[in-house]
């Protein structure tokens, strides 16, 4: 089974120019990302999908696959899914070019859950939380699952809403409540099919492409995992990975 990860990287990043490019402790972003991914025992190759030269030169130089493609694409499946075209893969893995410490079994288990399950065509990985800095955040996404682990619903919102929590009480229930992380695992067939859906009423409303899967009545496959994500959106969230990594 030919198993693709490929790495959208574009160089344009309002809260954090050339994010791609970014040093951390010696390491491009791009670069970090790309042998994180390599560590991955299911992944058959990682290829770099971009659209702008310098992180295309950036990953030469590290010897990394990478791929151009055309500047007008902004979504990042729509990247992956022109680059997946030409690799006859089986399953495309979409993996997040702002997660630097990305655990290779995390990737690994969000494969497995794909391959072990046919009625799912993505399958992508939640962790329990308990933390109000997660659960009130609007930049960490909040996933709602069914019994079989199958998405219901993904919002910014603290979703599900606890009606008769008091203001008092410690109501924060770590086994209710999912954050997701934004690695996605895709049936090859099914991606090219996703990038021809026109842009759903949900998605539009809370800005996540995943709700135009679930508007459009497929299933995504759940894996809650123990392992944690840091992903780079701001300056401060940088600094906290470096600080990870000097403690390493």
């Amino acid at each position: 089974m030919n198993i693709v990860g490929i790495i959208p990287s574009r160089y344009a990043s309002t809260r954090l120019p050339a994010k791609p490019l970014v040093n951390i402790c010696g390491k491009t972003m791009i670069q970090r990302v790309y042998e994180q991914a390599m560590k991955s025992a299911l992944l058959t190759t990682v290829v770099v999908a971009t659209d702008d030269v310098r992180i295309e030169t950036a990953v030469r130089q590290f010897n990394g696959q990478v791929q151009m493609t055309p500047v007008d694409i902004h979504s990042g499946s729509d990247r992956i899914a022109l680059v997946a075209k030409d690799l006859r893969a089986d399953i495309v893995v979409n993996i997040q070019g702002d997660e630097p410490l990305i655990d290779p079994q995390l990737i690994d288990q969000a494969i497995r859950a794909l391959i072990d399950d046919t009625n799912a065509v993505v399958s992508t990985a939640v962790k329990r939380t308990s933390a109000h800095q997660d659960i009130f955040n609007p930049n960490v996404v909040k996933a709602v699952l069914d019994k079989g682990n199958y998405a219901l619903y993904f919002s910014r919102s603290p979703v599900p809403y606890v009606r008769d929590a008091k203001k008092d009480e410690d109501w924060f229930n770590g086994t209710i409540f999912y954050k997701h992380f934004g690695i996605y695992v895709y049936r090859a067939d099914f991606l090219q099919q996703y990038t021809t859906l026109t842009q759903s009423p949900l998605e539009v409303a809370e800005k996540l492409e995943q709700l135009r899967i679930l508007e459009n009545g497929f299933r995504i496959k759940c894996v809650i995992t123990e392992y944690e994500s840091h992903p780079v959106d701001t300056p401060e969230d940088l600094q906290k990975v470096i600080q990870i990594i000097q403690k390493q």
